[in-house]
């Protein structure tokens, strides 16, 4: 899935898009990635003469993710549904993620009930784990989002 694909199932978009390409998705799995260019603009503060990504925003990167897999897998209409998160346990940091890095983000979902969705994430660069999480969300209608 590219790009223009991914943004119809949610509604981030530059600069807050933060997933270029699914690479495998399943029911309740999904695998994306992220091409971290020193374009960013958060580079220009975070930090200037070293900058890393924020940890806020692979933590983001993987909430879009799985936002994504429910959106295509599960939601009738996702022009009419938004995925909010509603909890964030776990979260760890492993390593800095640099400009030129390519983030690879698995995200599975572990539970479902209703509209109450339980999943854990992990992030990862060159095949080293770089954050991961625990992640809960609920779907809403777009409109008492």
């Amino acid at each position: 899935m590219d790009v223009e694909e991914i943004k119809k199932y949610i509604p981030h978009r530059y600069p807050f898009l933060l997933i270029d390409r699914v690479l495998e998705l399943e029911e309740d799995r999904i695998v994306t990635i992220k091409n971290v260019t020193v374009n960013e603009d958060y580079f220009n503060g975070h930090f200037p003469g070293s900058p890393i990504m924020p940890g806020v925003l692979q933590v983001e990167a993987m909430a879009q993710s799985g936002a994504l897999m429910i959106m295509k897998n599960s939601v009738d209409d996702p022009e009419k549904t938004l995925m909010v998160f509603t909890g964030i346990k776990n979260a760890k940091f492993r390593k800095s993620v640099v400009p030129g890095d390519q983030l690879r983000m698995e995200v599975q979902m572990v539970n479902r009930r209703r509209n109450f969705i339980t999943m854990i994430g992990k992030a990862s660069v060159d095949g080293n784990v770089v954050c991961e999480l625990e992640a809960s969300a609920a779907l809403v209608p777009k409109e008492k989002a």
